[in-house]
């Protein structure tokens, strides 16, 4: 792979050369690799398909937690949280230690190796909102709430330049990896002011199915907002808002 330098920068094929542009930059690269059908068949590719066959679970994986909670991601995503995501969940699915290689899975796995996934890398929730929180999962009522003590909103919300208000985000996901459905519910606070005046105490209870076998998530994210004339504006569009994996409870 090799960087495009110059005024004119190329899209598309040349003889055996293929430029192309990505999030690093314009680049370059020489067609090559080894046949599709050797790696299907040849047995020396054995390890390369079981690879492949996680690799392509644990991005399914990732696709359907992302679809569970698109109502609160939509605003609080990174240009690279899918790759991000796919790479967390293959973590997951090796730590499966009941499956054979290729046929390992995320149910089988460690799902709650996913706790503290940031799906925003600009805007961290670890570094956003520093007022303690509890989250909890139960199984038995389907509920997956979290708690927030009352807090002092400039002293304990790190806001980009600009924002004047902020809203506390959550949702509650229970997904069938292996059917990939899911069921989701979710909850906001109304748009606070970010300034001195203690919030009041913040309790959002998401509710999935009662006596779910299902993994369960919770995510906790904040919204930022600038007041002009009176209208409440998504701050940046969003760019910096937080959202990470607060609970996870597995099987």
């Amino acid at each position: 792979m090799a960087r495009q330098k110059g005024i004119i920068k190329l899209k598309g094929t040349i003889g055996d050369i293929t430029f192309y542009k990505t999030q690093d930059g314009h680049l370059a690269r020489e067609k090559g690799g080894i046949d599709a059908s050797r790696i299907k068949n040849d047995p020396a590719f054995q390890r390369t398909r079981e690879n492949g066959s996680e690799f392509g679970r644990a991005g399914k994986a990732g696709k359907i937690l992302r679809t569970a909670l698109r109502a609160v991601l939509i605003n609080s995503a990174d240009g690279r949280m899918v790759s991000r995501l796919t790479q967390a969940m293959i973590k997951v699915i090796q730590a499966d230690t009941v499956s054979v290689r290729g046929l390992r899975n995320v149910i089988d796995g460690e799902a709650e190796l996913l706790v503290g996934f940031e799906f925003n890398i600009r805007g961290k929730l670890g570094t956003s909102l520093f007022a303690p929180f509890a989250g909890t999962i139960d199984r038995v009522s389907g509920d997956i709430a979290v708690d927030i003590a009352s807090f002092i909103p400039a002293n304990m919300i790190a806001a980009p330049s600009g924002t004047t208000h902020f809203k506390i985000i959550s949702a509650g996901a229970e997904i069938d990896f292996e059917a990939e459905t899911f069921v989701e519910t979710h909850s906001e606070t109304a748009i606070l002011p970010w300034d001195t005046t203690a919030t009041a105490v913040i309790t959002q209870t998401n509710t999935v199915t009662p006596n779910s076998i299902k993994p369960l998530f919770l995510a906790l994210g904040v919204e930022f907002y600038q007041s002009v004339n009176g209208q409440m504006y998504p701050l940046k569009n969003g760019a910096y808002n937080p959202l990470a994996l607060a609970a996870v409870s597995g099987l």
